[in-house]
């Protein structure tokens, strides 16, 4: 960015229209539309052994009802911000929850695994359309020192919100039926849909170009990649059937590339890789995303499954969870403003390392509640922290046109890594999964405990020691 572009910029910062007063009210809204994207990531893992009952779902089918949302949620993220830019945030976001309500009543309405991923399918759609929309709204409603505020909550609301869905699943599945993890999005989607254009107003859309291509390529890649780890746990590693679907991924993933590059109106300028906030950023969320949300799926068939947890139960054991990752999100954004990124994305990842390593020692008859639970509610803490500190890093080079391309590449590492530390943790298990054995699931958070600690480490040489500038419009640097 050259200094008289920064200079022009810089100055038009102190030109901000008058501030909305409903713009609080607004957030609220949207951060619950966002919460039940967020809860939709994990509200499925309690219900899964039922789900396998009524349905006849083996282990790989069970696998994809967690990924195929997640995969379709981060794969058209980018596609999603795009269309935030291109056709106005409010619109986009609308559209966004009309396709996650109504996808959501037919998920719960299925009757056989066909419907049921495409259900699934379908949301991830919708999602894919309203987080980055909702985001860009966040990010160009609120100005100065008030946009930490609301970044803040917004990062707790994502952090939270997955482990949240664990207890909500829990006391649904226990209730009316596993049916109502997805019946229950219903009524609030219609309700938030109603309310929603009377609180957002209508903002000029930025002409913009459509990359369908890019979309779609990167969409196929990681479902194809995602196929191949899960493949691995019945297959191995080395058979044909898991080894030619990563290969796939890394051929779809050069092609992305390739189009990114010859295009006029890329999806993502992946020399935005080149810079290391948004690099930071980018791995920081497809990390913290994939051991959290790896935890929740082990968690739940390791509690029900081998330790004979009620659906309930289990979800009670993951609300201390869900407050130390809205506490660790909170600590983040405190903290990233004083100490800087780095700080904060090290000491984060450490910490989620430390609180993974009793868990990779449980046993059949170990306690739930001096070895497993407090694992998980300090990993958490560590985690919630690096959420934020992965938004705010990512955010804070990116300018004032280009909000919703830019939550759309933070959310697409969100939900990617989600499905990825799904998918392997998932084969790790396998035997444990399969036949109630603890070794596979010790081998799995011994895996998590090992990609955490690993992490620590890189975060030291990748992350920026500054601190993020999120005062104003979004800074370039």
């Amino acid at each position: 960015m050259t200094h008289s572009a920064s200079h022009t910029h810089h100055t038009s910062e102190h030109h901000h229209p008058p501030a909305d007063p409903r713009r609080w009210a607004a957030l609220a809204l949207i951060c619950v539309a966002q919460f039940m994207l967020i809860l939709d990531v994990t509200v499925v893992n309690v219900a899964l052994p039922d789900m396998a009952a009524a349905l006849d779902l083996d282990r790989e089918t069970l696998t994809w009802v967690v990924t195929a949302y997640t995969l379709c949620f981060g794969g058209l993220m980018l596609l999603g911000g795009r269309l935030a830019d291109a056709l106005g945030a409010r619109r986009t976001l609308l559209a966004g929850l009309a396709v996650f309500t109504a996808a959501s009543l037919v998920t719960g309405l299925a009757g056989n695994a066909a419907m049921l991923l495409g259900g699934r399918i379908a949301q991830g759609v919708g999602a894919a359309l309203l987080s980055p929309a909702a985001l860009s709204i966040v990010t160009t409603t609120f100005h100065d020192g008030e946009r930490n505020k609301a970044l803040g909550v917004w990062a707790a609301i994502g952090g939270s919100g997955a482990a949240a869905g664990v207890l909500i699943g829990g006391a649904l599945t226990d209730g009316p039926g596993w049916q109502w993890v997805f019946f229950i999005n219903v009524p609030i989607g219609l309700a938030v849909l109603a309310a929603l254009p009377t609180l957002v107003p209508a903002r000029a859309p930025q002409p913009a170009r459509l990359d369908v291509p890019g979309a779609l390529l990167v969409t196929a890649g990681t479902g194809s990649l995602i196929y191949g780890l899960v493949e691995a746990g019945d297959s191995g590693w080395g058979d044909s059937a898991t080894v030619l679907p990563l290969a796939a991924a890394v051929m779809l993933y050069g092609c992305f590339a390739v189009v990114e590059r010859a295009s006029r109106a890329p999806l993502m300028d992946l020399r935005m890789f080149t810079r290391r906030p948004v690099l930071a950023g980018a791995f920081l969320m497809l990390i913290a995303t994939g051991v959290l949300i790896a935890y929740f799926f082990l968690g739940s068939v390791y509690l029900q499954h081998v330790r004979g947890f009620s659906p309930l139960k289990t979800g009670l054991v993951f609300l201390p969870v869900a407050v130390a990752t809205g506490l660790g999100a909170h600590l983040g954004s405190r903290l990233v403003g004083r100490i800087g990124s780095r700080t904060v994305a090290v000491g984060g990842m450490a910490i989620a390392a430390a609180g993974s390593v009793p868990l990779t020692r449980l046993s059949a008859d170990s306690s739930v509640y001096a070895g497993l639970l407090p694992g998980f509610v300090v990993a958490s803490v560590g985690l919630g922290a690096v959420f934020v500190t992965a938004t705010t890093t990512a955010l804070g080079m990116v300018e004032h046109h280009e909000a919703g391309l830019a939550s759309g590449v933070v959310n697409t590492f969100h939900e990617v890594g989600g499905s990825i530390g799904v998918a392997v943790v998932s084969t790790v298990a396998a035997t444990g999964i399969e036949g109630n054995s603890i070794g596979g699931f010790t081998n799995a958070f011994t895996v998590c405990t090992l990609a955490a600690t690993a992490s620590a480490v890189l975060a030291l040489g990748l992350v920026p020691r500054g601190k993020p500038q999120m005062t104003g419009d979004p800074h370039v640097h």
